[in-house]
């Protein structure tokens, strides 16, 4: 591994790629349902793709029309290295350049993660349910 690099990229030539990295973190690693992944509204978002320096996809980002952020998913051999932050900075800028709030739902061990690239929770709602 050495470099890497990252940028905006459109679904519809993309989408393999980034299907591929969602599916490896998401479906495999953290055995989120597929139907949960894929949402259906990834042709309506904008998508950020790292890859390293083969043109292998190795990291995701997806902000949605209202300003969320979401998808973020880097490869584990990746992780610690930037790449995630580096989406992250990508996304923020596109939402703030066409004049979007920015907001996401963090997973709580990412939290940290979120923390330091200056984003800040509200009050902590947990989910509640009658037996």
């Amino acid at each position: 591994m050495t470099g890497y690099r990252a940028s905006e990229v459109s679904w519809e030539r993309q989408g393999i790629a980034l299907s591929e990295v969602r599916r490896t973190v998401f479906v495999e690693e953290q055995g989120i349902d597929r139907d949960e992944e894929w949402d259906g509204e990834d042709p309506r978002c904008r998508h950020f793709l790292a890859v390293d320096d083969g043109g292998r996809p190795i990291g995701t980002a997806r902000l949605m029309p209202s300003g969320q952020i979401g998808r973020m998913a880097v490869l584990e051999p990746w992780r610690g290295r930037g790449v995630g932050a580096r989406l992250l900075a990508l996304a923020v800028g596109a939402a703030r350049n066409t004049g979007l709030s920015v907001f996401l739902h963090a997973q709580a061990d990412a939290v940290g993660f979120y923390e330091r690239a200056g984003f800040r929770a509200g009050i902590e709602h947990r989910m509640m349910s009658l037996p």
